[in-house]
């Protein structure tokens, strides 16, 4: 097994290297072992996976994902925590070193990988987390389940249906690729330095895109101007997109909804379907 990491390692191998976690990038460290050897096991990733993990930090949930068997690429931005991640995980884990490489760089920019990821399995930062997720299954369709630890607020966003309060973009746009749920909480006592806001895992299967005429691209359109302004009907809020509130209403009306109904009702289907009638109206 790994030697994972606790508070006094995660301290002392800081101190060695002379950083501390930076507001910069979002850095709150994972000093718990049970936390990491946790997520690890809602993640379900064992030696056939090829799992990325996002923003490793000092090595805490690295570790622990070599400990299960997979092969891992490590995404992280900062240059000095890129550097010594490796001579972490041959000191600490010397029989797994060999399954773990290390790309240095922003999350947000990487559209390749030597080995297809089966998973991604991370703690995000809490400032791009949506982002970094819809990124990466976008960009690599070969993903088929995403286990992050996110802030709790956002994770809330991601696992909402229709008509609940925090359900939106995040929400409506998880679901054109995946079945999102809320997979535990975590509390900030777990990290350093400690957040002011609780965390919570997310987890995220891969199923079929939905089959539609209209693209991607379309269809998040759709979805971004029918949350842009949450209390506006649908027949206002896409008259931007469609040229016009009449024009809006009359596509509403042929997929049989109510011009006035809001985003926060609608299923990833609903949008999905106006965007084709939008695309079919504007032909």
């Amino acid at each position: 097994m790994a030697e994972l990491l606790g508070p006094s390692d995660i301290r002392t191998l800081a101190e060695s290297l002379g950083t501390s976690p930076t507001k910069k990038w979002g850095q709150n460290f994972v000093v718990d072992a049970g936390t990491v050897r946790r997520i690890v096991r809602i993640a379900g990733v064992g030696s056939d996976d090829h799992v990325v993990e996002v923003g490793p930090g000092l090595g805490s949930l690295t570790l622990a994902l070599l400990e299960s068997g997979a092969a891992v690429t490590a995404v992280e931005i900062d240059p000095k925590l890129a550097a010594a991640l490796p001579e972490t995980v041959a000191s600490r884990a010397p029989d797994e070193s060999s399954r773990m490489s290390v790309v240095h760089g922003d999350a947000l920019r990487v559209d390749s990988l030597d080995t297809a990821p089966t998973a991604l399995v991370a703690n995000l930062p809490y400032n791009v987390s949506v982002p970094v997720i819809l990124h990466f299954l976008e960009t690599f369709p070969t993903l088929e389940r995403v286990l992050v630890m996110v802030q709790a607020e956002v994770a809330d966003r991601l696992a909402a249906g229709p008509g609940s309060r925090t359900y939106g973009i995040p929400s409506v746009k998880a679901r054109w690729y995946c079945d999102v749920r809320r997979a535990g909480d975590v509390k900030r006592n777990v990290f350093w330095p400690v957040p002011r806001v609780d965390s919570a895992l997310v987890l995220m299967e891969r199923r079929a895109i939905p089959t539609t005429t209209a693209s991607r691209e379309e269809v998040f359109a759709v979805i971004d101007a029918a949350f842009a302004q949450r209390r506006k009907g649908l027949r206002g809020a896409l008259s931007g997109i469609a040229g016009s509130a009449a024009a809006a209403e009359e596509a509403l009306t042929s997929v049989g909804i109510a011009p006035l109904t809001r985003g926060e009702q609608l299923e990833i289907g609903d949008f999905v379907r106006i965007a084709e009638a939008l695309n079919s109206a504007s032909q």
